[in-house]
């Protein structure tokens, strides 16, 4: 029986990384995208049968070439996890217009591509897509005006996605992380940062890279065949509290 092909874009390290990880270990073939391709290679090494592929998803001529290359090599896929991004975070009166455009390049325009580029082979298995936003795409926040705005655009995305794509039995669905402990966010994140977090989320603390990829697994999976045009907010509540008063908390 031929393995099932799944495609995650930001595979480098972080959630794409968990991701990649969980979809290996239930024998799927696992395509592995990303434009940091040393550290790519490095973290794909302990799974075996991986397909790493280096492709800037914000560049139309690169993903039209990554999916060539899964398509001569598979005839196949099944899912498509776009889960790229980046951030730029500043004041809205300093973020340049180059700096903003970097953001939607990659956070939307690279799940534009990516997705489009899928669907020829998404029709013939009656796959998935799973988008990654944010938290910050459903709740406002200082400092985070491009980053906000294209995960939010991302929601959207999906939604249009889901409701034009049903017709082919392609699933789309979407996940908003809240904080997730990644190696970047520990580095750059202050205790003070942390404390605050941990006091606004009611489950009292940040999420692993783990808790998102197996989200993402079972939107992906048979499991979730009825499931579509849908985001789920994987954030401990996050979102839920609106704009949380720690102090009176029980």
């Amino acid at each position: 029986m031929e393995k099932k092909v799944c495609i995650v874009t930001g595979a480098a390290r972080g959630i794409g990384l968990a991701t990649s990880r969980l979809f290996h270990s239930h024998g799927y073939e696992v395509v592995m995208v990303d434009r940091d391709f040393i550290e790519l290679e490095k973290n794909s090494k302990s799974m075996e049968h991986t397909y790493v592929l280096d492709c800037d998803v914000s560049i139309p001529e690169q993903v039209s070439e990554l999916f060539d290359k899964v398509q001569n090599k598979y005839r196949r896929l099944n899912c498509l996890v776009n889960n790229a991004g980046v951030a730029e975070f500043g004041p809205i009166e300093s973020v340049s217009y180059s700096d903003w455009r970097r953001v939607m390049a990659t956070n939307l325009d690279g799940v534009f591509l990516c997705s489009q580029a899928a669907i020829p082979m998404l029709k013939n298995s009656k796959g998935s897509i799973v988008n990654i936003a944010s938290i910050s795409g459903l709740r406002a926040s200082t400092l985070r005006v491009s980053y906000g705005t294209s995960k939010a655009a991302v929601i959207q995305l999906s939604k249009q996605q889901a409701v034009e794509l049903g017709e082919y039995s392609i699933r789309v669905n979407c996940v908003a992380p809240g904080p997730v402990k990644t190696k970047l966010a520990m580095a750059v994140h202050t205790q003070e940062i942390i404390n605050a977090y941990h006091d606004a989320i009611p489950l009292n603390r940040y999420g692993s890279e783990e808790e998102i990829g197996n989200l993402i697994y079972f939107l992906c999976s048979d499991k979730a065949s009825y499931i579509t045009g849908q985001l789920v907010a994987a954030d401990g509540g996050f979102d839920s509290t609106g704009v949380g008063l720690p102090a009176l908390r029980c």
